[in-house]
């Protein structure tokens, strides 16, 4: 019996997944973490670099989380790390330290692998043959075109919930209308310069699958509402476009601390909530997309197809 640790550099949190590997050569997952560790905070006022707050954090995260998978005997460690970690002007002395912690010689994916392996891990999980799949970070969205499960288009851009509210204020006890305004008009010119977006028919809208912390917040928050169990797994859940435009007005409108109460267990959020949806909120208006999908399976779970098919 052999395990396998997925170790995710995120740009807001550090994740770590274990799968046992079976002896039909499919993987059980025995056990998933999340830290919120914000690697993104700060660079922008930090010359391009990652902070020495946000790095120690993530070490902290890597030394709790290595006492945990090094419970399971013959366990082989892949590590990953995306848009923080990408772009940081000190990303070698930051992997330098993360391998002194861990041993582990992290992947830095590029932002079109990041976007390729969200693909590869909705599609194993969800059945759907064309949307538009979203998957928002800390410090980058990954966009992808889908047609009849094919990635047709995908790009990574250069924005996200930690690094959007940082530079436009997104995180104040207020939003001020001048503020959203601004950063609804950044984000659209990102991604009307896309040709497969400005060019997408609205008459045939088409479904956006989404991944990302802000985006799960966006889920178990409707799906509380509903008064369903928050606990159980969001993986399918479907929202409509009205809904979430009329849920982010609220926010919007909120104030921190009311946006915190309105996040119960995800209060942590609240001051990157208005600035996590804000791209999928720019896309629906783009779009015309009428209707939202929430998969719990992305870029880990994509790594895990690429590794599974690389056995057989």
């Amino acid at each position: 019996m052999s395990y396998l640790a997925v170790i995710d550099l995120g740009s807001n949190s550090t994740r770590l997944v274990v799968e046992e590997l079976n002896e039909d050569g499919q993987f059980t997952e025995i056990k998933r973490r999340k830290l919120d560790t914000r690697l993104a905070q700060g660079m922008d006022q930090n010359g391009g670099a990652l902070t020495e707050a946000a790095m120690d954090r993530v070490l902290e995260a890597l030394t709790i989380f290595k006492q945990e998978y090094e419970r399971y005997p013959d366990i082989e460690l892949e590590g990953i790390a995306t848009a923080a970690v990408r772009e940081a002007t000190n990303q070698d002395d930051f992997l330098q330290r993360v391998y002194d912690v861990t041993g582990i010689d992290v992947r830095v994916l590029s932002g079109d692998q990041e976007a390729y392996y969200d693909y590869l891990g909705a599609m194993c999980a969800l059945d759907v043959d064309n949307a538009w799949l979203l998957d928002t970070g800390g410090a980058s969205v990954e966009l992808v075109g889908i047609e009849e499960r094919m990635a047709a288009n995908f790009i990574s851009l250069p924005f996200g919930a930690v690094n959007l509210a940082e530079k436009f204020h997104l995180n104040d006890p207020m939003i001020s209308d001048q503020n959203l305004v601004a950063a609804s008009d950044y984000v659209t010119d990102q991604y009307e310069r896309l040709p497969w977006i400005a060019e997408a028919d609205s008459t045939d809208a088409l479904p956006i699958i989404l991944l990302g912390g802000a985006n799960r917040s966006l889920a178990r928050l409707n799906q509380m509402r509903k008064g369903f169990d928050v606990k159980k797994d969001f993986h399918g859940y479907r929202m409509s476009t009205a809904e979430v435009l009329e849920t982010f007005t609220e926010l919007v409108h909120a104030t921190r601390s009311e946006r915190e109460a309105a996040l119960g267990a995800e209060a942590n959020r609240a001051d990157i909530i208005v600035s996590g949806l804000l791209p999928l909120v720019t896309l629906i208006q783009e779009t015309g997309a009428k209707e939202v999908i929430f998969s719990a399976s992305g870029v880990r779970e994509g790594l895990l197809q690429e590794y599974r098919m690389s056995l057989n």
